[in-house]
């Protein structure tokens, strides 16, 4: 201590006499220099002496060897609260589930605000996880397909109603029960088309749709069943009283849901078409996996998740755009900037591709098995950067938003699609469905949960669009929070669209449910937006 001390006085110039050839020895002048070059010496002398220098150390209280990403920004003005208590959210996630490696970006009113990878994206060679780090983004595939299905159809390539093999002659046409029924567009995007998902064997599929529809209505019952025996109790217990039972009542219904959703998702993944090996030339090659099964129902009469259905979406919009599938969609790609949104092929060289992992049977982390996801391109067939997903996010929302923005001073270039096109998009459609969020329900390729509040002061729906993803060895979402937009802000010409947030999250290892992470961030990232 005593010579840190005196080598401390050295450096600021108190000691003289003596002390000075000394100093003159340990540098080039008697004194510290000033200046710009002054910051830099005595970061050198702050590394050699072990001072952590902010500019350049581990993050503070990480553990030593544990993967901190690369060194962080100073958050923006306004939002270091919210990445704060974001951060510390998803750290719980990563840990409660082992996750190896997690990364989110966070964009507020068409500006990326927070991006940051936690844990490893390839576990064995040490590799962290950071904002550029290219993961299996899965079912968030189907988002992108339903662009492509949508500017085609603004284009008047695409008619949503006519039957599929107008475009796909290839697709046997279908029966139902002996009678002849018709598959179009429309019923695939929005999963009513009847076509299975990985599950071949018909009668269980119809067996447990069975038995989820009862529990769903079972749920309902008792939903509805609480809140009147909530409304009785009001009038005779007090507040605290309530506050209390309502609490334990929410965190029993938690506790319930977190051990029930990985028992579904385990059962899905069991499913050998999940682990397809073959490499497939082209979509229409693909079908063959499923064309000449029989439906699972009436199309349009009930909501059954396929990504099969998706697979024959690609052909579709192979032959309506009259370019191969993944052509059209690489060039789409392109228009939207998103220059890291690639095929998940094994062959190419892909710069920051993360590893997949799973785990075994004795809760072991392991590396997730070879697949080929050539069969599914368009359901959950790319990869993708949190960065890309935020320019898709933002281009839907500012396509959504540009047309009430019609007296603004700045003239605003227009949209990828038409607002009346993505409104029609993000509308519910009747008869779906919504499995990550009771509350919502399947429109066209997206979930929509709509603007509800049932009791004054009490919780506030807000409306959002969301898809989240589940592959082997991956999972994911892509959230987006318009804001409400009120006709004096609309007017004001001092703001333009895209107004909202968009929060991605992209996980390298299955079976990880992040839709209410998602939304959670998003909404404290609002909050901050208003405060």
């Amino acid at each position: 201590m005593h010579c840190l001390a005196r080598a401390l006085r050295r450096v600021s110039g108190h000691v003289r006499g003596r002390g000075q050839p000394r100093l003159q020895r340990l540098g080039s002048c008697p004194c510290p220099p000033r200046g710009a070059g002054a910051w830099g010496w005595r970061v050198g002398l702050g590394l050699a002496l072990g001072v952590k220098v902010a500019a350049g150390c581990e993050q503070e209280g990480a553990p030593r060897g544990e993967a901190t990403g690369a060194v962080k920004p100073p958050p923006p003005r306004g939002f270091a609260r919210a990445i704060e208590s974001s951060r510390d959210l998803l750290q719980r996630i990563k840990d409660e589930v082992g996750a190896p490696g997690i990364v989110i970006g966070v964009s507020v009113d068409g500006k990326e605000v927070w991006s940051e990878g936690l844990g490893y994206a390839d576990v064995e060679n040490r590799v962290i996880c950071k904002p550029e780090t290219i993961m299996r983004i899965a079912s968030i595939s189907k988002c992108l397909t339903m662009m492509a299905v949508a500017k085609l159809w603004e284009e008047g390539r695409l008619d949503l109603d006519a039957p599929v093999q107008k475009y796909v002659p290839e697709f046997p046409e279908k029966e139902y029960e002996g009678e002849k029924v018709t598959i179009t567009t429309r019923l695939l995007v929005s999963h009513l088309s009847g076509i299975r998902h990985y599950e071949k064997d018909i009668t269980k599929v119809k067996e447990q749709k069975e038995k989820a529809n009862k529990a769903l209505k079972l749920m309902q019952d008792v939903k509805k069943s609480n809140q009147e025996k909530e409304l009785k109790e009001k009038e005779d217990k007090d507040t605290e009283k309530n506050d209390f039972a309502k609490a334990k009542s929410e965190q029993d219904g938690e506790a319930k849901g977190r051990n029930l959703k990985p028992v579904k998702q385990t059962q899905e993944f069991e499913h050998e078409e999940y682990y397809l090996k073959e490499k497939f030339e082209n979509v229409i090659d693909s079908l063959k996996i499923f064309k000449n099964d029989p439906l699972v129902f009436k199309p349009g009469s009930q909501f059954l998740y396929s990504t099969y259905g998706f697979t024959l979406l690609s052909a579709v919009v192979e032959r309506a755009s009259g370019c191969k599938f993944t052509d059209y969609m690489l060039k789409m790609f392109h228009d939207l900037d998103m220059l890291a949104t690639v095929l998940d092929d094994n062959e190419s060289m892909i710069y920051n591709r993360a590893r997949c992992y799973v785990c075994n049977k004795k809760g072991r982390l392991i590396n997730a098995p070879y697949v080929d996801n050539s069969y599914k391109w368009a359901g959950g067939g790319f990869l993708s950067s949190v960065g890309d997903l935020l320019k898709f996010g933002n281009a839907l929302l500012y396509s959504y938003q540009v047309g009430q923005f019609k007296n603004s001073a700045n003239k605003l270039l227009p949209g990828y699609l038409k607002p009346d096109t993505i409104t029609i998009m993000w509308t519910p459609v009747p008869n779906t469905e919504a499995s990550w969020d009771k509350d919502g329900k399947y429109a066209m390729g997206w979930v929509v949960v709509e603007k509800q509040q049932e009791y004054g002061f009490c919780r506030q729906q807000r409306h959002y669009v969301s898809h989240t993803g589940g592959a082997v060895g991956a999972s994911s979402v892509l959230l987006i929070l318009p804001e409400e937009l009120d006709s004096e802000v609309i007017n004001s010409g001092l703001v333009t669209p895209p107004r909202g947030v968009v929060v991605n999250i992209i996980c390298n290892m299955q079976s990880v449910s992040l839709n209410s992470t998602a939304l959670k961030i998003a909404k404290e990232f609002d909050k901050d937006k208003l405060a």
